[in-house]
């Protein structure tokens, strides 16, 4: 089995002068993982790999550069899955962890658990030996100058936010041996209510792997996604229609007609054939597979 990888990078109306640094960030993080899966190894390894890249890289929404919550806090949230045993492990409204793709994996490895969230998920990061971050590590001056100017927008609301910019990371991988992985990390609505939780963390909703039927990771406004199991639904139709492109787009338009949602998707087939779509006005991906000498970057 040749090795294939794509990420993305968010669905919104990204600013013209941030979509040079998604093109970057999403380049980099395809070509992390595909280092990892150029040298055999899993598709897990490979999405950790990616997802860590632009969790460090504040141009998006997750890890370093996340959005600030009402109370101008960071809370974040994450999830990936292992599609030959559909293991799953995810957090949410994590705090003080730069990478909690790491922690979410952890989660899945080390616990006999699928989701942990707020203090409990604080609690067994520390058990685990995570350590912790400052919140000027994760809030950068662009997101405490967004959060100032939404204290005072009386016309603020979630959808508005996620159709002006959304940031969200994810990545689907198959590796080698055939084994499909998908990972998504967010830092979720900007000003959102604390304590609030998007599709990202959710199985099925923000991402889904099965060596099966294939992988996907989802961005955008995360209620919608989340109603729609939109990275699940996304696979239905791969196996329905058999070719990825259709099937991301048959996904979004359910989204858009059921729920009047925005967001995109990303997917591989079983054999490694990348997809993708959205209904917003961009978003940023990246993808590699078979023979490419380089990622193909898209938007």
């Amino acid at each position: 089995m040749r090795p294939s990888i794509i990420v993305h990078g968010g669905a919104g109306d990204i600013p013209d002068e941030l979509r040079e640094a998604h093109r970057r960030g999403t380049q980099r993080a395809a070509e992390a993982g595909w280092t990892v899966l150029a040298a055999g190894g899993s598709a897990l390894d490979a999405v950790e790999a990616a997802v860590v890249v632009m969790e460090d890289d504040e141009t998006f929404d997750a890890g370093r550069g996340a959005f600030l919550n009402a109370d101008g806090q960071v809370e974040l949230d994450a999830g990936c899955m292992d599609g030959a045993g559909l293991q799953v492990g995810a957090v949410a409204s994590v705090q003080f962890i730069q990478n909690p793709i790491r922690l979410a994996r952890t989660v899945m490895e080390k616990s006999e658990h699928v989701l942990l969230v707020g203090q409990g998920a604080q609690r067994f990061a520390h058990k685990m030996g995570f350590a912790t971050c400052d919140l000027t590590d994760l809030a950068v001056p662009r997101e405490f100058e967004r959060w100032q100017k939404l204290l005072y927008d009386r016309t603020h609301s979630a959808r508005k936010s996620f159709a002006r910019a959304s940031d969200t990371v994810g990545c689907v991988a198959l590796d080698r041996a055939g084994h499909m992985a998908a990972g998504t990390s967010t830092g979720g609505v900007p000003n959102k209510m604390p304590g609030r939780v998007g599709d990202v963390p959710m199985v099925g909703c923000g991402f889904y792997a099965d060596d099966q039927y294939g992988g996907a990771s989802t961005t955008g406004w995360g209620e919608s996604i989340a109603k729609v199991l939109l990275a699940r639904l996304a696979l239905h139709h791969l196996e329905v229609l058999g070719d990825p492109r259709a099937a991301a787009q048959a996904a979004i338009a359910v989204l858009e007609e059921k729920v009047n949602g925005l967001g995109g998707v990303i997917l591989l087939a079983p054999d490694g054939r990348p997809g993708w779509h959205y209904n917003t006005p961009w978003m940023a991906y990246a993808y590699q597979a078979g023979d490419m000498a380089q990622p193909t970057v898209g938007q």
